[in-house]
């Protein structure tokens, strides 16, 4: 088997970990946040910006590529490794989210999903099995199975047939993953029902052999709801793997996440925002678009490491943001997803001396969220 988990340090003052998860691609020190690579790219960077910045591990998006440019030309370039040349760990979801909030037509049923392309119209079915042959076929090294996110209000009715299946699904996922060389993740789901979400973790259990993911949160409910359903399954949630929380990634989000004893985070904010003009830095957001930088000559901030901070103003950014350049959404990537990964390393400094709670607690009192 060429995957383990094993943990190095568990924080005394909060529970927060620190991990090694070996892979074929190479180890991932937890916890770790983890860019989003949509289309097989993380928006206007390369590699070599993204190895700069200690990105790990990177994610790209089965649902989209399928669409474009399709499995079967990935696989015949060598997997997603040779075709996007990035030779450290990736991981796909299997496209269930995107199918639910991005396809124009779908229809559910016990075999699968039948939806219509957002980009064409054109009709295609989805089933746990045709999902895991594309993932495959993608090559990456950590796979998801395919689920159901429920919506953020669901009725319990509507979010236990969900959950059920996801369960359905899981067995089927398994049963035709036998591709050593990827680890499959089983999701929890269970919307915010929190009978659900443990009859959720004991069905998917049986399946998790080296990484557990939690889906259906950060869908629109207030953050405080979040945190509670994840203080909620944390006792029930193995020790001995990664525990993975699907699209969540503000600052604030890392710190709580982190401290609930999550290992892994991933979201499209960093990147969003920033071709937006909004830069994130440790007292909240900054929007580089206003007037008010237009002759601000600092670093967006004044401690960070990362590549823009050290050669570009305040002012120059906004100026590219105006003209419309696509450099200032890069440089503001660089930066944004920067100021993440900083993070996560002096949080990993604050678990390894016991003290990540006072750390969460210095930080989010300058914080303005």
């Amino acid at each position: 088997m060429e995957f383990s988990f094993e943990v190095k340090k568990v924080c005394k003052q909060s529970g927060a970990r620190i991990g090694v998860f070996h892979t074929p691609h190479g180890d991932i020190e937890t916890p770790v946040f983890m860019p989003v690579g949509t289309q097989a790219t993380v928006k206007g960077l390369r590699p070599e910006d993204l190895k700069a910045l200690n990105a790990q591990i990177i994610l790209s998006n089965t649902y989209h590529l399928f669409l474009r440019p399709g499995e079967g030309i990935v696989k015949k370039a060598g997997g997603l490794h040779k075709f996007m040349n990035w030779d450290r760990p990736i991981l796909t979801d299997s496209g269930g989210f995107q199918v639910f909030s991005l396809a124009k037509l779908r229809k559910i049923n016990e075999e699968g999903v039948e939806f219509n392309s957002h980009l064409s119209g054109q009709k295609f079915i989805m089933t746990p099995e045709r999902a895991m042959q594309i993932e495959n076929d993608l090559g990456a090294d950590i796979i998801m199975a395919f689920d159901i996110c429920s919506k953020y209000g669901a009725s319990y009715k509507e979010a236990k047939k969900s959950a059920e299946l996801t369960k359905n699904w899981l067995k089927r996922c398994y049963d035709v993953q036998k591709n050593e060389k990827q680890m499959l993740f089983p999701i929890i789901q269970g919307n915010f029902y929190k009978d659900l979400r443990k009859q959720c973790i004991e069905d998917c259990l049986p399946y998790a052999k080296c990484g557990i993911a939690i889906g259906g949160l950060s869908v629109g409910e207030p953050k405080e709801l979040m945190y509670e359903m994840l203080d909620y399954m944390r006792p029930y949630l193995p020790e001995n793997m990664p525990r993975y929380l699907m699209g969540v990634g503000s600052p604030d989000c890392l710190l709580e996440g982190y401290a609930r004893g999550i290992d892994m985070m991933d979201c499209v904010l960093p990147t969003r925002i920033a071709r937006n003009g909004t830069a994130f830095t440790k007292n909240g957001k900054l929007v580089i678009r206003n007037a008010e930088f237009s002759e601000d000559f600092r670093p967006i901030e004044e401690d960070c490491d990362c590549y823009t901070c050290k050669h570009y103003t305040r002012a120059y950014i906004r100026h590219l943001m105006k003209a419309g350049e696509m450099l200032g959404a890069e440089l503001l990537s660089i930066h944004n997803l920067r100021h993440l990964t900083r993070l996560t390393e002096q949080i990993k400094e604050a678990i390894w001396q016991d003290r990540f709670l006072d750390f969460k607690e210095e930080y989010l009192k300058n914080y303005k969220i």
